[in-house]
């Protein structure tokens, strides 16, 4: 299984729901997964590693945000056979905020049909 299958089953799964996206990270992540995001905080950095560190990051945010729904697109495939790109879609109310929509895509690389690695970019501006 190469980057386009692991991909297009995170896809499958994140669309299912909240349960599909802990089954995929269950079983398609490396344990010792590095996880970057655009930017970080006191309370969540935005370089964690291992596969409870990535488990902790999103009890984080469920506790921290109630997600209305999320969506996934692709995945894109690019030169390198070990990555692939899927654009994320969510509607979501941050604790003590107010609801909003988001976009964000995430960089993955795979390793013996596992994501290695994981990066997210948002769309700003």
């Amino acid at each position: 299984m190469g980057a386009l299958e692991v991909g297009q089953k995170m896809v499958d799964l994140v669309n299912q729901g909240r349960e599909g996206e802990a089954a995929f990270v269950r079983d398609y992540y490396a344990d010792d997964i590095v996880s970057i995001e655009g930017q970080g905080s006191e309370d969540m950095p935005a370089r964690i590693q291992g596969i409870d560190a990535v488990h902790g990051k999103h009890d984080w945010w469920y506790a921290n945000h109630t997600v209305h729904g999320t969506s996934a697109e692709g995945p894109f495939i690019g030169h390198r056979a070990d990555q692939f790109v899927v654009r994320f879609t969510m509607d979501l109310t941050p604790t003590g905020g107010e609801r909003s929509q988001m976009t964000e895509v995430g960089l993955y690389t795979v390793k013996n049909d596992r994501i290695v690695q994981e990066e997210y970019l948002y769309l700003m501006g």
